[in-house]
């Protein structure tokens, strides 16, 4: 949810061209298909999400980014160990608004908490944008 909303964030606000929004799961199986609620909520939304497939973070995928942006402080930690040389690029999503708590996978739950997820996301993201922003700008490649 976080990279389709991200994305149509950018389209809005920026110069998509701009920006290279890609995802990852610290748990994830390479292949999978996003859930059915994920699919509903962000098809009421105008994002199509149909063709997005899940895929493991690896090296080769992270090193690619300025920002890396986590749900959950679990997979924050677990990614800072495992990349230490990059773990000042790695922050969990609420730290863009200047929080810190856990935006919970709302996987095999109810429809409400897809939307709950969803609405989370999308409110972190446009109100931390101007931060995302001055983040991938300050990170030294």
């Amino acid at each position: 949810m976080a990279s389709a909303i991200m994305q149509n964030i950018c389209s809005e606000r920026s110069d998509p061209q701009l920006w290279r929004i890609e995802s990852a799961g610290t748990w994830a199986n390479d292949g999978d298909s996003v859930a059915e609620g994920t699919e509903i909520v962000m098809d009421s939304r105008g994002i199509d999400v149909s063709t997005h497939r899940s895929r493991l973070v690896r090296r080769e995928i992270i090193n690619k980014f300025d920002l890396v942006l986590t749900m959950e402080r679990g997979h924050k930690e677990a990614l800072q160990i495992e990349f230490p040389d990059i773990s000042n690029r790695i922050y969990m999503l609420s730290e863009m608004i200047g929080l810190t708590f856990d935006i919970r996978d709302p996987y095999g739950g109810p429809l409400i908490g897809y939307e709950k997820t969803a609405s989370d996301i999308e409110r972190i993201l446009d109100e931390g944008f101007d931060n995302i922003q001055i983040l991938t700008s300050l990170v030294d490649n």
